[in-house]
């Protein structure tokens, strides 16, 4: 049961963000930015990043919310699984394994992060920006993880919510949905 009074059909970070939506709206903007924005790196790969961070954190609801934004994305759904295993093993590109090996150093703590794992983001090909975006990802999704967690949303167990979550995120990013989340309020929301 969530802390604080957030509206009840809106689990996890949703809720949170429609509670304060003058809080939510600088969250929206650098979240769909730094995700969805213009980068070197894919939408997949960045949600690939989330989605490790989110499973170190053990946070249930963005662990699943990114793995199935990153599943639709990459038109599969074996990456994710793998990868929350094995970094090694996972069907990405070596820079990736480095950038994901970085992430979960961020996860630990910004002095987790050494240089042998810069030296060897950059030795696969990982440039300065990538870097850069890898660690503030990382750190972002460190801070939402907490948010979720520390205010005690609920995170439903069927994961065809998680689908239906997945899809509006590749569909609409970050932002809000324009007319908001009142049509979720006819769907029950297992917990």
């Amino acid at each position: 049961m969530p802390h604080i009074a957030l509206p009840e059909h809106l689990p996890g970070i949703t809720g949170l963000l429609e509670y304060s939506r003058v809080t939510a709206e600088p969250i929206r903007q650098l979240t769909q930015f730094i995700l969805r924005g213009e980068n070197s790196l894919s939408p997949a790969e960045r949600e690939l990043i989330a989605t490790i961070v989110s499973h170190q954190n053990e946070c249930r609801f963005c662990t699943a919310a990114h793995t199935a934004a990153a599943d639709l994305l990459l038109g599969e759904n074996e990456t994710c699984e793998v990868m929350k295993q094995d970094i090694d093993a996972a069907p990405v590109s070596d820079k990736m394994k480095a950038l994901l090996k970085l992430a979960k150093q961020v996860q630990q703590g910004g002095k987790a992060v050494t240089a042998e794992s810069i030296a060897n983001a950059k030795a696969q090909g990982a440039t300065h920006t990538e870097i850069h975006d890898t660690v503030l990802i990382a750190g972002l999704f460190c801070l939402y993880n907490r948010y979720v967690d520390g205010m005690a949303t609920v995170a439903p167990a069927d994961p065809q919510f998680y689908t239906g979550l997945g899809q509006r995120l590749v569909q609409y990013g970050y932002n809000r949905l324009p007319n908001g989340y009142d049509h979720l309020k006819k769907q029950a929301q297992p917990s």
